[in-house]
């Protein structure tokens, strides 16, 4: 083996040597991870967010195109072209008269520019421009909504992780409760206190526990790898979470929640908007028929030589076209922009109904779980009483096993049910929040509003007129 072929050999070795150390080094990493932390991960990998931007983007090309196509357009043309005729006829001269046989080959080169602005086009261009800015409008408010959406999914997410790591905490805790319980039991058994039906009964509660606890443990995995995916990280990454649930009281009442939502919700902005553009479809489809009126200047060249810039010849003027007769299909257009503007107007009606519902249901929803945190707070604390009461008896044996079960049962459930209550609170003020529609702060690349000039008012004025 040459020297060469043994170098190349050994650099590939160490560089997949290096790939592999390096890959096992970051395959289930262990990522601490607060809330905030989780928001930002997610705002900057998830492809919901960035979609959202370019349909934004997008629909502000098409906004300033529209506005664009006001003003003067420039066309220029050159052509070039090598013609004659397939059979000699006669050619006079016009110099000396004499007639000859010619094909008459030759080149032409021209050249032309052309100017042209519109003066009147019966309310297309500007309803074409009122559809636009709806779009960039709807797309704006589409973008916040993104963000917004974004936010209660990372937040749920995430409470769905803390959850699930209590769930099997507290099943780890009956488990290791159970096995105390077990022993106990196994105890009193070798000396003849108690009968073999407790040992066995208690061996069946230990395995009915840890089948709980294996099913809870899934549940956490399940939950992590859910994360990672939303804040865009490998799915074996192992998550350590900084929050836990905690009780927030939330002291804003029904009415306004439900005044916050109709001014800030983004679907009640973008179902208006949907209005607007319906409006301003309308006023295109009506414009079919109205004249159109344009003012045109053209100046050309054309010669024999190249590039064809002798000869020259301009002109001005005024284009007016208009539809006479389109066999119905002008007509055709107006009624079915008619029909969607009658759509938007329902769908607007339906959006707010839907955003009214929405807010009503997660607040009654909010307050009932906040009900069940001081009820279920309370029977913690009570069945872990009774529980201790149950172990004193049967361990003086005026109590029996299923006594000590049956409060074992209680205390797990007690414990449960204040975990789902907390849990349940913490997701529906989160998804209350994005029900009336609470801003998450956008980026600072986010572009303003489009603004309408005073003269697009008047114009808009007088065509709504």
């Amino acid at each position: 083996m040459t020297r060469h072929k043994f170098s190349k050999r050994l650099l590939l070795l160490s560089a997949a040597l290096t790939l592999f150390m390096s890959q096992s080094a970051f395959a289930g990493e262990t990522v601490e991870l607060n809330l905030e932390d989780a928001m930002q991960r997610a705002f900057n990998t998830n492809p919901a967010i960035t979609i959202a931007g370019y349909e934004r983007d997008s629909a502000r090309a098409s906004y300033n195109a529209a506005r664009n196509s006001r003003w003067i357009s420039i066309s220029g043309t050159h052509s070039t072209q090598r013609s004659g005729y397939d059979d000699y006829h006669q050619v006079k001269n016009n110099i000396t008269g004499i007639l000859s046989l010619s094909k008459e080959i030759g080149n032409a080169h021209a050249n032309s520019l052309t100017a042209s602005m519109p003066i009147f086009t019966g309310g297309k261009l500007n309803g074409t421009i009122k559809q636009a800015t709806a779009g960039y409008l709807s797309s704006y408010q589409g973008l916040q909504k993104a963000h917004n959406d974004m936010r209660s999914t990372v937040t749920n997410g995430y409470f769905d992780m803390l959850q699930a790591d209590n769930m099997q905490k507290l099943g780890r805790e009956s488990v290791d409760r159970l096995a105390d319980h077990l022993k106990n039991v196994e105890a009193q058994y070798e000396v003849g206190v108690v009968a073999k039906v407790d040992v066995l009964r208690s061996q069946v509660e230990l395995a009915n526990a840890k089948q709980s606890l294996i099913k809870a443990e899934n549940a956490y995995q399940i939950a992590e790898a859910n994360l990672n995916k939303i804040v865009g990280l490998p799915m074996d990454t192992q998550l350590k979470l900084d929050n836990i649930l905690v009780y927030t009281p939330y002291d804003n009442d029904m009415q306004y929640c439900l005044d916050y939502a109709a001014k800030h919700r983004p679907e009640l902005e973008q179902a208006k908007q949907q209005v607007e553009a319906a409006k301003g479809a309308l006023r295109v489809a009506i414009s079919g028929h109205m004249p159109q009126v344009a003012a045109t200047a053209s100046q050309s060249w054309k010669d024999s030589n190249w590039p064809g810039d002798e000869n020259g010849n301009w002109g001005v003027g005024v284009t007016v076209s208009m539809n006479i007769f389109d066999s119905g299909v002008t007509v055709s257009k107006i009624h079915g922009a008619e029909a969607d503007l009658a759509k938007a107007h329902e769908t607007y009606r339906d959006t707010v109904d839907a955003v009214n519902l929405d807010v009503r249901s997660n607040y009654l929803n909010l307050r009932e779980a906040e009900k069940r945190i001081d009820t279920t707070k309370l029977a913690v604390s009570q069945a872990e009483e009774d529980y201790r009461i149950a172990q004193l008896r049967y361990m003086n044996g005026v109590g029996t096993n299923t006594d000590v079960l049956d409060a074992q049962v209680a205390l797990t459930d007690a414990k449960t049910n204040y975990l789902q209550a907390m849990y349940d609170y913490n997701t529906c003020k989160t998804n209350l929040e994005t029900a009336i529609g609470v801003p998450m702060q956008l980026p600072t690349k986010v572009v303003v509003e489009p603004k309408v000039t005073e003269a697009e008012k008047a114009v808009n004025s007088k065509e709504t007129k």
